[in-house]
């Protein structure tokens, strides 16, 4: 299959960050189909030669492991290019055309990895220039927009000029291989599904928890926050994976409609349960592994007293016959203690204890990051360990399912495994415009709330679990977070 990916923002952060280590890896396994093109999109001036250059050294900031060697390099160096344009001069896109239909590839994924701001203004242009053909693809990168207006006026914008299946929203959390195994956990396998239900569970609880503060990036993070940033994408994209119901089939949409239907059960916020059910956060100066950090306000960019929120804890609830009484906590923070992103379910206690001593529950963890994987925690006896009385005593253990170690040989990352799916049409991993809609129209009312709050954000150490107000929040309903279990 020949193709051409266009990245737009092909000089950006994204690019050299994340998109060319993975669009690397993909040819390293063997999974870039032969005969492709990548063409980078920037203002600067430059030769192909100048960029694979530019490219190559951006490689020496990447893992070890996933650098290419001089001979690796040189092969995958021939499938770039690159272009300058001037994304509002409609002359640049028809010279892109031109590029694009001197071969005629059969795919065309024109990726945006350029600032949110610019997507009306590029679309509507590819649409003017005529790269919407029904071969072509576009790869929208979040955030799409700050709010339900703004998002809704970039879909606008966007359908105006592709289709919904030609539009692919991404988020690489969905390309992580935890994410993808909850499915197949879930609708593979029959062990869990019978127990996936308010009966037999207790509570469920998201982290997206980092380490890093925002770095150089604080001016972009400041008008961004944890909410929009990691909430309204991330964190309720996992929570739709976990509270779904089985789709009739594995197709795109089918999924989605399922993903929906659980945004669109939300309990909704109002100003009195968003004061209730939501700790914000901003972190102060700390020690995080061993190292003193600045607090968020002596970060660089940072505007004097902002009330940027860092860290966001929330309580809601899935208002369905599935899920109905069962709590979901979501919560995500910067400058925590570790980099550590996971799903538990907590199940519910045995309903009556014949055992003496430990009354722990069963729960499952599943690892997104540092690690993929899946930890199914149990009890279990040790042989000749009764207790004075002669009764058994049972002890926590853990059936631990690494990834890497299942699949040495297979393991592919988030936007890895994104890229290679938008190359292919293959949309189940991709968010549809009503389900990233609805995700905006649920949080609204927070940040509305949050705009009429004159207190600001709980302040928290750096290498902490946030504010003592999110330990709060789930002490109400007698629970505790995993780190705390």
């Amino acid at each position: 299959m020949s193709f051409d990916l266009v990245l737009f923002g092909g000089t950006g952060d994204l690019t050299w960050r994340k998109l060319m280590p993975a669009l690397f890896q993909a040819f390293r396994h063997g999974k870039l189909p032969e005969g492709g093109r990548i063409l980078a999109v920037a203002r600067d001036e430059r030769s192909d030669a100048e960029y694979r250059d530019y490219i190559r050294a951006k490689f020496a900031g990447v893992d070890e492991a996933k650098q290419p060697n001089d001979e690796e390099y040189a092969r995958f160096a021939e499938m770039l290019h690159y272009r300058r344009m001037d994304l509002s001069q409609p002359e640049d896109y028809r010279g892109l055309k031109a590029w694009v239909d001197e071969r005629g590839a059969s795919t065309v994924v024109l990726f945006l990895a350029t600032s949110p701001h610019l997507f009306p203004v590029i679309c509507a242009q590819l649409g003017q220039a005529g790269l919407n053909a029904p071969h072509m693809r576009v790869v929208l990168e979040k955030p799409l927009g700050h709010d339900l207006q703004s998002a809704q006026e970039i879909n606008r914008v966007v359908r105006a000029a592709f289709t919904e299946e030609q539009a692919l929203r991404i988020d690489h959390y969905l390309g992580k291989p935890a994410v993808q195994n909850l499915m197949a956990l879930r609708f593979g396998n029959a062990l869990f599904e019978p127990l996936w239900r308010r009966e037999s569970i207790a509570n469920i609880q998201i982290t997206l928890a980092e380490s890093i503060g925002v770095g150089s990036r604080g001016d972009f993070y400041d008008r961004t926050g944890a909410l929009r940033d990691m909430v309204q994408n991330h964190a309720l994209q996992l929570l739709t994976m976990i509270a779904m119901e089985p789709p009739s089939t594995n197709n795109a949409d089918a999924i989605r409609d399922e993903k929906l239907k659980v945004l669109r059960s939300l309990k909704p916020f109002t100003p009195e349960t968003v004061a209730r059910d939501v700790v914000r956060g901003q972190y102060k100066a700390g020690t995080v592994a061993g190292s003193k950090v600045p607090g968020y306000l002596e970060e660089v960019k940072v505007p004097t007293g902002s009330t940027c929120e860092t860290f966001v804890a929330l309580r809601t609830e899935v208002q369905n016959w599935r899920w109905a009484g069962v709590p979901f906590y979501l919560r995500t923070g910067k400058r925590m203690p570790a980099r550590d992103a996971q799903i538990v379910v907590n199940f519910r206690e045995v309903p009556h204890p014949i055992f003496p001593g430990t009354s722990r529950a069963n729960k499952l963890v599943i690892k997104l990051q540092p690690e993929d994987g899946l930890e199914l925690h149990l009890l279990a006896a040790k042989g000749g360990g009764a207790s004075s009385s002669g009764q058994e005593l049972l002890y926590p253990v853990s059936l631990d399912l690494d990834f890497d170690k299942a699949f040495p040989s297979e393991r592919v990352g988030g936007y890895e495994r994104l890229l290679m799916d938008a190359i292919a049409g293959r949309l189940n991993l991709f968010v549809r415009s009503d389900e990233q809609e609805q995700a905006w129209r649920w949080v609204e009312p927070v940040l509305h709330a949050w705009n009429a709050d004159t207190v600001g954000p709980r302040p928290y150490t750096a290498g902490s679990w946030g504010p003592a107000a999110a330990s709060a929040l789930v002490a109400r309903d007698g629970c505790t977070w995993a780190e705390e279990q």
